[in-house]
């Protein structure tokens, strides 16, 4: 049988173990620019050992227009490639493998987070109903929304090309790739879903036509790094963020259709809600995720099938058992930089502090011990 603790090959990347850190968004990262305590808190989980296989960083703006909380770092200026190889080097010098995410929050923003005070912008006018991270005397601050504006057609390309870019920098950066993020109610997965796009254009109305946006970024990311060392993170019925769709399981089988043919390293899929119930057999969070891997496989796609949330040892011993091929763990890798060790033992696992996730310096980051010495 798969353990978790064996080393595999997921696209251009030979990960020593099968346990990935998911991203996790810290807002430590102020002028949205990496900088050397993230480079601490990233190494302290790099070695293939003791921490992760594989590192997924933090949602990662592509753009200004992108960001959507405070403090949260960016890919789209040469200073921020520059920013960012502190923590690549480090990551390398461990050992270990990471990617990028690549993020663009949509409707999930605040007037004071956008460039000249605009609104977000979405594939339709219709706000979110959930809470942003504001920083206000460096604690953080949940806040609503913005009221988004609709995005023009002739803007979508140039939204693209920020994708693309991104990537790119990524790759200058040092990343061993990227992950597009799809989930979690953030532009992409805006357009897809019916309770976010209203639009009457060739991006709204058929599954077909709000399928179109995320084709044409993961397109234009192939075509500029490589299927191989792209990976997508998808969250089919997760109401993370007020996403909502009346049918996810042809939306997103219709999905896997498109991502199949792009020779991408891995799919990344959130089961049930993000952070929350993970209970696909029944109520509002029930989908067949068997049928979306099908779908995946069924058009060619033979990239790793990366599981997400609420994920245990024996839960996740039992996943690869039925097929899966990386397991991601979030927030007990806030609490446990030495998380790969702690599995491997049985424990103990150390206990996180909500309190310390979004904003602060040291406290609860990079001073939760180790087992061992890093």
């Amino acid at each position: 049988m798969t353990s978790l603790f064996e080393p595999c090959q997921v696209g251009a990347m030979h990960l020593a173990s099968r346990i990935v850190m998911a991203p996790l968004t810290r807002n430590r990262a102020p002028g949205a620019l990496a900088n050397a305590r993230m480079a601490t808190y990233y190494r302290q989980r790099a070695n293939p050992v003791t921490g992760a296989g594989l590192i997924v960083t933090e949602a990662t703006a592509i753009s200004h227009q992108g960001q959507g909380y405070a403090d949260v770092p960016g890919i789209w200026s040469e200073a921020q490639v520059a920013s960012w190889k502190q923590v690549t080097d480090g990551v390398h010098a461990e050992g270990g493998k990471i990617v990028m995410q690549l993020w663009h929050v949509g409707r999930v923003s605040h007037t004071s987070l956008q460039p000249g005070g605009a609104a977000p912008v979405a594939p339709s006018a219709i706000t979110a109903k959930t809470k942003t991270v504001l920083l206000v005397d460096g604690q953080a601050k949940f806040m609503d929304t913005s009221t988004p504006r609709a995005l023009d057609a002739r803007e979508l390309p140039g939204i693209v090309q920020d994708y693309r870019r991104a990537a790119a920098n990524a790759i200058a950066a040092g990343f061993d790739g990227v992950e597009v993020h799809a989930a979690n109610g953030y532009l992409i997965d805006q357009f897809l879903r019916s309770g976010s796009n209203q639009r009457t254009d060739a991006y709204g109305g058929t599954v077909e036509n709000r399928a179109r946006f995320l084709n044409e970024v993961m397109a234009a990311v192939v075509a500029e790094i490589g299927g191989d060392r792209t990976g997508i993170r998808l969250s089919p019925v997760t109401p993370a963020n007020d996403a909502c769709d009346e049918q996810p399981q042809p939306l997103f089988e219709h999905v896997a259709g498109l991502l199949g043919p792009m020779g991408l390293a891995y799919v990344h899929v959130i089961e049930g809600s993000t952070g929350g119930p993970r209970d696909h057999q029944q109520g509002p969070l029930a989908f067949d995720y068997a049928a979306l891997r099908r779908a995946y496989a069924s058009a060619g796609g033979q990239g790793a099938w990366m599981l997400n949330n609420g994920y245990d040892l024996p839960l996740a011993e039992q996943a690869l058992s039925q097929g899966a091929d990386l397991l991601a763990f979030g927030r007990p890798f806030i609490a446990n930089p030495d998380l790969g060790l702690r599995l491997r033992q049985g424990g103990p696992f150390n206990t996180a502090d909500r309190a310390t996730f979004y904003g602060g310096r040291d406290a609860g980051y990079t001073d939760y011990p180790h087992l061992s010495p890093p």
